[in-house]
């Protein structure tokens, strides 16, 4: 059985890296992300404006977070989210735990790419993002997104392809 975490940042590629890994090792994949923006839809709002909203309504965050708990208990999973190495971590759950991290700018342009707007625009909301991320992660559950020290693989996709960094995952899980 097989339980991996792909996290990063906002434009790093996780969501990329993980469908191209579910594809190549045959194991379905949940994300976190995902369930995310569909509650800010359902809330009528922007990513920016639930994320706020959730600086101060914990309740969102934490059943969020539980259900990616259950999750990676179940096991045999890529679980992708921001917090998805962190909570295997926190809640003694084995898996390959990997972080995926980009220079902003680089991070903005594929946001831009993907989702179209402005390029000030989409870094402005996405340094807004991830401070009201680190914030109500401290907040929540003492984490510092910015300790790298629980992942087994750390990879700046910068200058990879998404396919070489499955191929590191890949190598990684048949050590």
């Amino acid at each position: 059985m097989v339980t991996i975490t792909i996290s990063g940042t906002p434009g790093s590629g996780k969501t990329t890296v993980t469908t191209l890994l579910e594809k190549k090792i045959k194991i379905k994949s949940v994300y976190s992300g995902e369930i995310f923006r569909n509650l800010a839809k359902k809330y009528k709002m922007s990513l920016e404006k639930f994320g706020k909203y959730c600086e101060d309504n914990s309740k969102i965050d934490k059943e969020l977070d539980e259900k990616q708990v259950e999750i990676l208990k179940k096991g045999n999973i890529i679980l992708e989210g921001r917090l998805s190495g962190w909570l295997a971590h926190l809640n003694n759950i084995s898996a390959l735990k990997v972080s995926i991290d980009a220079d902003l700018n680089i991070r903005v342009r594929r946001i831009v790419n993907r989702e179209k707007g402005s390029i000030e625009k989409r870094k402005k909301e996405i340094i807004k993002r991830e401070k009201s991320e680190c914030l109500r992660y401290k907040k929540y559950y003492n984490i510092d997104l910015k300790d790298m020290s629980i992942y087994d693989i750390i990879i700046d996709s910068g200058d990879k392809k998404p396919e070489e960094i499955v191929k590191i995952i890949i190598d990684k899980l048949n050590k």
